[in-house]
């Protein structure tokens, strides 16, 4: 059959949840056997996310082939467990980047450049390219932003065309929106979803199926109210109740038939009711655990919760598997010092710096790493976390008292953490880092190995900087061994202190590979090292 499309669009606020609604659905067409993807379309002019504040757009996330996207993209790979690429997220920046290079090198043959129809013609070539693959049945695409936003109008143009342009059947479109309680009223107005609709239909688009973010349920006469006002059949109305997890989302949407509904309006003839049996199981799991653990996280973006959301996630993940409640403690490593470490950290069965970037909070994260190795409390150190261990060690075991990056003291005489040597003639930052999936070779009996269960992996990259591999031999003597090396070019990627009861460091990123069904191993180890540490006191 021909690919079909999906466009979720939203409106009223923004945060209602568009990803989760887009992860859900796909979720319930792949548990019904049909080839799945989503696709992320950004309103934002930067080519992609990878040079934002994670405080301005949350985590960066990056896919195997070294894209640094939107974080919706790691909702999308948790939920299905395929991977995305490149083509799975667009913003409005790569798309006038790839029109202007056109034009400059003569495309258009000497015709004026248009939003209409050179933008949305690039727009539209983007919706459709992955259901030209022949990898996928349905392709659901999610436009960010909410309707009426100005930056928003060329996707929803193309949307328009895609409507007029593919066969009958081909495409349909859900349009989630806010039906808010006014507590004063004490009632739930839908005046808001008509508004929204109307501008989704003043731009030419009439959604096939609306769904409504609510706190409360909606009667049947509220759904026929709002199927009558926004021109959509009664049934197509649906209720997406604030759920107690994420993960509970897809299996509320089930019990709504949007999975049905979407089958029957793109007349894919695939009726079986969906598998969702070891998603029920994770969901057991996660809701009725038997104890509980306290891990610490320690980074430098910790007022947003979305800075680190696949860690987070990670954790969730990580918690089900060991049938444990993970609290996860949040500390600005800013606010860390050699003097209030002890008290901060004191309760924690387990630590985990977070990476980042800059100067800003390194010592924070360096006072915490001495006080969990001197304590012998489970620590895993990932990306620029794995690179402060090194400083910290060199520091205050080896005796190099001025170690540390280059990043952080560029005239140090002991640089165990350096720039990579390719990154040295860099001067552009967006897309230059060393990005995406690469193999790293685990020492056979090290705890990396044990933990990974092979010793051959591949996880994915983003970073500049390197343990400085000359210092490799004098840490090892010192008792910090280098546990994980990349089989090409020698960079360490894992260390570890084999006389500590857990401790590691990773300079990729494990996070972006777990999953609820395949929660990832270093994750799950911490959370058993600190169960450990919990029952040892």
């Amino acid at each position: 059959m021909n690919a079909k499309y999906v466009f979720i669009t939203g409106g009223v606020v923004s945060s209602l949840g568009k990803g989760i609604i887009a992860a859900s659905l796909a979720k319930l067409l792949q548990a019904r056997g049909l080839r799945v993807t989503i696709q992320k379309f950004d309103p934002y002019i930067n080519i992609d996310p990878g040079t934002l504040n994670p405080y301005e757009h949350g985590e960066c996330y990056v896919t195997d082939d070294g894209a640094e996207t939107d974080l919706d993209l790691g909702h999308y790979e948790r939920f299905l467990g395929v991977p995305t690429s490149q083509a799975n997220n667009v913003t409005t920046g790569r798309v006038y980047y790839t029109v202007i290079t056109h034009e400059r090198e003569g495309a258009y043959l000497g015709k004026t450049v248009q939003i209409v129809p050179h933008i949305t013609d690039e727009i539209k070539r983007r919706m459709l390219l992955l259901g030209q693959t022949g990898k996928y049945d349905v392709i659901i695409t999610e436009v960010g932003g909410t309707v009426g936003d100005m930056e928003s109008l060329p996707f929803i143009e193309a949307m328009r065309q895609l409507q007029w342009e593919l066969p009958e059947g081909d495409c349909m479109c859900i349009h989630l929106t806010l039906v808010p309680y006014l507590s004063a009223a004490k009632e739930i107005k839908t005046k808001p979803t008509q508004h929204s609709v109307q501008q989704l239909q003043h731009a030419g688009v009439m959604p096939d199926v609306i769904v409504c973010r609510t706190e409360h349920p909606l009667g049947p006469e509220l759904r026929r109210k709002i199927a009558l006002f926004c021109n959509v059949k009664p049934g197509h109305v649906i209720e997406s109740q604030d759920a107690w997890s994420i993960y509970q989302v897809p299996l509320n949407m089930h019990a709504e038939h949007l999975d049905d509904l979407v089958v029957r309006q793109l007349g894919i003839e695939n009726f079986n009711q969906p598998d969702l049996g070891r998603w029920k199981d994770f969901l057991e799991n996660l809701q009725n655990p038997f104890q509980e653990v306290n891990i610490g996280l320690v980074g430098k973006y910790v007022a947003l919760q979305d800075a680190y959301k696949s860690i987070q996630e990670a954790f969730v993940h990580a918690g089900a598997a060991c049938r444990c409640k993970v609290k996860v403690h949040l500390f600005l490593s800013d606010d860390i010092t050699a003097d209030n470490v002890a008290g901060k950290l004191s309760g924690m069965n387990g630590i985990l710096v977070a990476p980042g970037f800059g100067e800003r909070g390194l010592e924070g994260k360096i006072h915490a790493i001495k006080y969990v190795r001197e304590n012998g409390i489970p620590f895993l150190g990932i990306c620029l976390g794995m690179q402060m261990c090194v400083a910290e060690y060199a520091r205050n075991v080896i005796g190099w008292v001025d170690a540390s990056s280059t990043e952080l003291n560029p005239k140090t005489t002991h640089p165990v953490i350096d720039l990579m040597e390719e990154q040295k003639k860099t001067t552009l930052k967006g897309g230059t880092m060393r990005l995406g999936a690469y193999e790293c070779k685990l020492t056979p009996g090290s705890l990396a190995a044990k933990i990974y269960g092979s010793e051959l992996i591949h996880e994915r990259h983003r970073h500049r900087y390197e343990f400085n591999g000359k210092y490799a031999a004098d840490f090892a003597a010192a008792g910090l061994v280098a546990s994980g090396t990349n089989p090409s070019t020698g960079l360490v990627e894992v260390v570890e202190l084999p006389n500590h009861p857990f401790f590691i460091g990773v300079q990729f990123h494990p996070e972006y590979k777990s999953t609820p069904e395949n929660p990832h191993p270093l994750f799950v180890a911490l959370v058993k090292a600190a169960l450990e540490k919990n029952a040892r006191g």
